[in-house]
């Protein structure tokens, strides 16, 4: 699926976190020829850049589906994703590109409550997606960030210093300003029209309520994954293939049992202009995950975790971007201004990590002298974009 991966949920279901395990192929001796090869892909411009690419490909092609007119079919569009993943990194596998564990009973009975975790984090992304523009999806996402740290703080024993403490306000603050924004912007395009403004209001309403959801899953799913982990050892392509393996039958089976299949809604879809441009759309965005999967490793492999820390806070600015430049979020001075607060929020709270991970553990809240949080890699988990 696309660990949406993270694009945020997406990406969650892609791998158990970026660098942890990672196995690169097995070297062969070269040629003097393929120097220059070796040399682009040990520069850091390279990954960090087809990294970010590969989260703003993913966030924007689900957003093209998912805001086609009355699309339906969420369960459906995650199974295609899953389905396309799994063959992806398959194929990868047999040329030797990466490698991953083979299919275990005991090991998916493991991990099958984790998946269950990632299809409620999932399905609830796209519902949000669906009814919320980019840039205030890629906001609210930051709010999950504080629901992993606290958790960490009462389940691993992690900590939350005074400036990650400063960061969570500062995300609150953007999501505040984003909801605000919207809902103005809502009442200001329909005011003449009162019924027209409840709707849109009504929409944002849902958005909100499913964003809502999708952190408190999202933040479960990390939680949940770090104690299953430990369970099974999975490394990056391992969490990737059990992930998707695991949520094709549970989604396709929800998919035909509580989504509409009748000519006509199909019809409304897959409208017959634009089915095929939906259908390549599905397949970008599950082949999207297992880019933001080997782009994330590559990028921490030649460069390091606190430079994959910032670039994953500095990725926010151009995945929220694009929604304003491909879709029709409305650009004010107070969407804008979320934007800016979010981005910075995600800077702070990248330094927080930093400096923590550095430094002396002293000043640290709620709790004092606990071993080191580990919140960045969780984090990372779930927000690798």
């Amino acid at each position: 699926m696309a660990d949406g991966k993270k694009t945020d949920d997406y990406e969650s279901r892609d791998i158990g976190g970026p660098g942890k395990g990672y196995e690169p192929p097995m070297s062969t001796p070269r040629s003097s020829g393929s120097a220059p090869i070796i040399a682009a892909t040990n520069n850091p411009v390279f990954p960090v850049l087809s990294y970010c690419g590969s989260s703003i490909l993913m966030t924007v092609t689900n957003k093209y589906v998912l805001s086609g007119f009355g699309f339906n079919l969420n369960f459906f569009l995650l199974a295609v994703q899953s389905i396309v993943c799994v063959v992806a990194i398959q194929m990868c596998k047999s040329s030797g590109i990466i490698t991953y564990r083979d299919f275990n009973t005991d090991e998916a009975r493991k991990w099958f409550p984790v998946s269950l975790l990632l299809i409620g984090t999932i399905y609830t992304s796209t519902k949000a997606l669906q009814f919320l523009s980019i840039p205030v999806y890629t906001i609210f996402k930051n709010l999950t960030i504080i629901l992993i740290a606290y958790g960490e703080v009462l389940w691993f024993g992690g900590s939350v210093t005074g400036m990650a403490l400063f960061s969570f306000g500062l995300m609150v603050l953007s999501s505040v300003i984003a909801a605000w924004a919207d809902i103005q912007h809502a009442l200001q395009s329909y005011g003449h029209s009162e019924t027209e403004a409840s709707a849109k209001v009504s929409t944002l309403n849902a958005g909100y309520m499913w964003m809502m959801f999708n952190c408190l899953c999202s933040a479960a799913y990390v939680l949940g994954m770090r104690k299953r982990i430990k369970l099974t050892n999975f490394k990056d392509f391992d969490t990737m293939f059990y992930n998707n393996v695991l949520s094709i039958p549970i989604l396709l089976v929800s998919s035909l049992l509580l989504e509409n299949w009748s000519s006509a809604n199909i019809e409304i879809n897959f409208p017959p202009l634009q089915k095929n441009r939906i259908i390549l759309a599905m397949v970008f965005s599950g082949l999207s995950s297992v880019f933001i999967s080997y782009t994330s490793a590559w990028c921490v492999r030649v460069t390091s975790s606190t430079t994959y820390s910032m670039v994953g806070a500095l990725n926010k600015l151009p995945i929220a971007l694009s929604g304003l430049i491909f879709f029709d979020a409305p650009i004010t001075i107070p969407s804008v201004s979320a934007i800016g607060v979010g981005f910075v929020s995600g800077i702070v709270y990248s330094l927080a990590k930093v400096k923590q991970s550095s430094g002396p553990k002293a000043g640290i809240l709620p709790t004092t002298s606990v071993p080191m949080s580990a919140s960045s890699q969780s984090a990372r988990d779930s927000f690798k974009s």
